[in-house]
């Protein structure tokens, strides 16, 4: 079989292809902005309170990306809240929220009757099962962030890296903070039927990492770390198309390659 010849007769690859430049929009996006504001560890934390959702959702039996979303959101505000109210470091609050979701998740699809199904597809995810609805969600969020970023990221820049002359200018940071959390939050959800809750901080953080080594510019490694997580996760795609690996742990070696190869060139 010819991967080519194959997209032109399948829906799934053609599906994949899509779900791959819209999360390599959206996780260039959301990844620059966590990199550089140095939030990877909440990053993680919302991916893995978001378990907690899933574990919900299937003993109430609702939709699993509906239970993870409301739960990452939460997760999300309820960081912003703790640390500005209680004065608790982020990384404690985190801590916290991430055992709690995954303790949670556990619990409801323990309790649950019968058979969990398709649950390892949200521990390791399969871009290659992308359904349509899951597909124009992922196209919604990556132009959502784009006229995001577009039309307002000299306050949301502000915001993240000199607040107090954010609020000087009249920059409503808290507003800025939430509203940009709750996109995270629903970025990171949205992409987890790609690569999985285990492997997802890596789509989000290697390709800034690694475009961070050549540029100083936050408008560059925005772009830079798009371009770079669509065609990782393309030829991650074709990787997995010709040698049956999972997709999702493809996608991410091919990125972690790319980070590997940055390293030599800048030694150079």
């Amino acid at each position: 079989m010819d991967f080519f010849q194959d997209i032109l007769s399948y829906a799934f690859l053609q599906n994949a292809l899509l779900a791959a430049v819209f999360a390599g929009i959206s996780c260039g996006i959301i990844g620059t902005y966590i990199v550089v504001r140095r939030l990877v560890f909440l990053g993680a934390g919302i991916t893995h309170s978001s378990f907690g959702g899933i574990g919900l959702a299937y003993y109430l039996g609702l939709n699993p990306i509906l239970g993870a979303m409301v739960f990452a959101i939460l997760s999300a505000l309820g960081v912003n809240y703790l640390c500005d109210k209680d004065q608790l470091r982020e990384d404690s609050a985190v801590g916290v929220l991430w055992a709690l979701g995954m303790a949670l998740g556990i619990i409801f699809i323990f309790i649950t009757p019968g058979y969990a199904p398709n649950l390892m597809s949200f521990l390791f995810g399969n871009i290659l099962t992308i359904t349509p609805d899951i597909l124009i969600a992922n196209g919604a969020i990556a132009l959502s962030l784009t006229l995001l970023f577009i039309l307002f990221g000299r306050r949301i820049i502000y915001t993240a890296f000199d607040k107090k002359f954010a609020i000087s200018q009249g920059v409503n940071t808290r507003l800025i903070d939430n509203v940009v959390m709750i996109f995270v939050s629903i970025t990171i959800v949205l992409v987890i039927k790609l690569v999985g809750i285990v492997l997802l901080i890596s789509l989000l953080t290697i390709a800034p990492i690694t475009i961070n080594k050549f540029t100083n510019s936050y408008k560059w490694l925005t772009i830079s770390s798009i371009l770079l997580t669509i065609i990782s996760s393309i030829i991650g795609i074709i990787v997995s198309y010709y040698t049956d690996f999972p997709s999702g742990a493809s996608i991410v070696v091919v990125l972690c390659i790319f980070y590997i190869l940055s390293r030599f060139f800048k030694s150079k």
